[in-house]
């Protein structure tokens, strides 16, 4: 990268210019991150509701993830526990983590690949902690790492672009990861869940996340994604066919 040129900061998406000259797309709005959050947000008044005026959290009740009952069938118990939550200060959390980390990483995927990315990450933290946990849980977190993990690959296969911050940004991210995942140790905390949604994140950013390229020789340049769409539909349907076959596998040596 010419040094006279400053290298792209971690939230500019591709198709705009790097140079320091106005941005040839108008201001990117994260609005599937908006939507994840409005959801969870909307859940978990109808969690807090039912409980206050039923005595039972009938959403919580419905998709909680359940190893007995996801063995009865109700599979959809390894997706929905990714919208729901066990307290206020559990919501505020997690949705805090998504509002700081999502946006960065829908404008470089993309709506529709980040929102993949993000089901996809918390399918598989749901279905390694049926695989390893036996207690019930549920939690955004196991998407939530999943979109740490994929920044991680972000930064690192797109390193020479970033310059300089790369280093540091993906040193961040692993000490992010890390010390997380060690508070994720402590009793009540579904630390399975996490290093499913991590291990789903990081297959399908290193897959079917963008790899950018810098396109002109002198300023204004622009950044542009090298991953085609094929490319990144194979790879999710790649990462959620494993998925599922641990799933599946794991269904069948627990009835048998």
């Amino acid at each position: 990268m010419n040094q006279d040129q400053p290298p792209p900061q971690l939230n500019t998406p591709p198709g705009t210019v790097t140079s320091g000259q106005p941005p040839l797309r108008p201001v990117y709005r994260p609005y599937v991150t908006y939507i994840l959050i409005g959801i969870c947000v909307v859940v978990y008044l109808i969690q807090a509701g039912t409980n206050y005026f039923l005595n039972l959290d009938y959403p919580a009740a419905l998709g909680v993830k359940d190893n007995s009952l996801i063995l009865q069938g109700q599979v959809w118990r390894l997706f929905t526990p990714m919208f729901l939550h066990g307290s206020i200060l559990h919501i505020g959390f997690n949705m805090w983590a998504l509002f700081l980390i999502g946006p960065t990483i829908e404008r470089f995927y993309g709506r529709w690949r980040y929102l993949g990315l993000y089901l996809l990450s918390g399918f598989g933290g749901n279905v390694i902690s049926f695989m390893f946990s036996p207690y019930p849980s549920l939690g955004s977190s196991t998407a939530i790492f999943g979109l740490l993990g994929a920044e991680g690959v972000l930064i690192y296969q797109n390193r020479a672009l970033f310059g300089n911050i790369a280093r540091r940004a993906l040193s961040e991210v692993v000490i992010i990861a890390v010390v997380n995942l060690i508070f994720g140790l402590s009793p009540g905390i579904d630390n399975w869940g996490h290093i499913g949604g991590l291990v789903g994140g990081v297959l399908f950013a290193w897959f079917g996340g963008p790899v950018m390229k810098r396109i002109g020789v002198i300023p204004p340049f622009t950044v542009v994604d090298e991953r085609s769409r094929r490319e990144a539909i194979v790879a999710g349907f790649g990462v959620a066919a494993l998925f599922f076959f641990l799933t599946a596998a794991t269904m069948y040596m627990r009835r048998g």
